[in-house]
C-alpha cells in the first residue's frame, strides 16, 4: 500500500472545522508504524536507529499532557487481529478511540505550541494513518446496525 495519510490534507481539515464544534467528538485512529523513524536531517534522534514504535511512544509521552488538558481521553483501544472486510494488506499496529469534550478541545491541542513539536514523533514513526472524526451515539435504545 504506498497511499501515506500521515499529517490532514487543508481541505480535510477545513470540513473538520466546519462541523460543530461544542459537542463530544470520538476521534478513530488507525496507525501503521515505519519499521524504522525517519526524523528530519537536523532532528536530535535522526539516526538514531529507534523504531516507528518507539518513536509513536515519544509521540504520546510528549503529547499525552496537552491531550489530559484539553479533556481528551482514550476510551478504546485494541490490537488488530484480522481483517474481515477491507485490503488484506491493510493492517494497524495502533487502533483507539479518543474523546474529545469538543472539537473545540481538539483544536486546542492540535494547535499547541508543545504538541506540535511532540507531532514530530508521529511524522517520523508513522507510515500511513486514518484519523475518522465520529459523532459519539449514546441511546442505548437504538438498534445494533440502525
Amino acid at each position: 500500500m504506498s497511499d501515506q495519510h500521515v499529517d490532514p490534507e487543508r481541505a480535510q481539515f477545513e470540513a473538520f472545522k466546519a462541523l460543530p464544534r461544542d459537542t463530544v467528538i470520538h476521534m478513530l485512529n488507525l496507525v501503521r508504524f515505519k519499521a524504522a523513524a525517519t526524523y528530519p536531517a537536523d532532528h536530535p534522534l535522526a539516526g538514531s536507529g529507534l523504531t516507528g514504535a518507539e518513536a509513536y511512544a515519544r509521540y504520546g509521552t510528549d503529547s499525552g499532557p496537552i491531550f489530559q488538558r484539553v479533556g481528551g481521553r482514550i476510551v478504546w483501544r485494541g490490537t488488530m487481529e484480522a481483517m474481515v472486510i477491507g485490503p488484506a494488506d491493510e493492517t494497524w499496529d495502533a487502533v483507539f478511540i479518543a474523546e474529545y469534550p469538543t472539537s473545540a478541545a481538539f483544536l486546542d491541542m492540535v494547535t499547541d505550541p508543545v504538541y506540535r513539536q511532540a507531532v514530530i514523533h508521529r511524522q517520523a514513526a508513522v507510515a500511513t494513518s486514518r484519523l475518522i472524526r465520529c459523532n459519539p451515539k449514546t441511546s442505548r435504545s437504538e438498534t445494533v446496525f440502525g
